[in-house]
């Protein structure tokens, strides 16, 4: 990924818009209710800093994690701080969500949490399958609360030896009720990478 060009960085923040924009129709239908979005922050973002663009190491955050198999290889995970999970659970549990941020959440908000993280993340990788005509196999969901260095920890392991950056997309959802922040991390290993370049016809 060192070796980009703009031409390759400009196709990536176009996958990050498109991804985006896929995900902002699902998470609309799963609200029943018109959302808007922010224009997304596409970014190439080392392992090392992308904690910082959450607020910092230590700032609590959700993580669902979803491997990706067939024509690529990676992982995608969905990030959300405290207060946008409060605020996506209080707009789909209603009366069945907590009454405060700081009340924590029960199991079945979290399992709520990861259903629309799945949700959101398989959208948004289903755009890139039918942009680029791949076959992308999303596993099942694994959710993660801790701090952002310790959640984002899995990733940087399993991908640092072959990569040191990944795609990094900042998502300002606008509804009735708040704004939520979510956060795409997209890690294909280097030959999906390529491939994806190659299917974009600037491999």
């Amino acid at each position: 990924m060192a070796s980009l060009n703009s031409l390759h960085f400009d196709i990536l923040k176009e996958i990050g818009n498109i991804g985006a924009g896929n995900a902002l129709t699902a998470l609309a239908k799963l609200l029943g209710k018109k959302v808007d979005m922010k224009v997304p922050a596409v970014n190439l973002v080392e392992f090392k800093d992308i904690a910082d663009f959450l607020g910092g190491p230590e700032q609590r955050v959700i993580g669902i994690l979803i491997q990706i198999k067939g024509d690529l290889n990676g992982i995608m995970m969905f990030l959300l701080k405290d207060d946008s999970a409060f605020y996506l659970i209080k707009a789909i549990m209603m009366d069945l969500a907590p009454e405060e941020v700081s009340d924590g959440f029960s199991e079945l908000e979290l399992s709520a949490l990861k259903e629309i993280g799945n949700i959101l993340a398989s959208s948004y990788l289903g755009s890139l399958a039918e942009l680029m005509h791949l076959n992308i196999v999303p596993s099942v969901p694994f959710l993660a609360i801790d701090m952002a260095n310790a959640v984002l920890s899995v990733p940087a392991i399993e991908f640092g030896k072959v990569a040191d950056r990944a795609l990094f997309i900042e998502s300002v959802f606008i509804s009735e009720m708040n704004d939520i922040s979510g956060y795409f991390l997209l890690i294909p290993d280097l030959p999906s990478f390529e491939r994806i370049l190659s299917a974009l016809g600037v491999g």
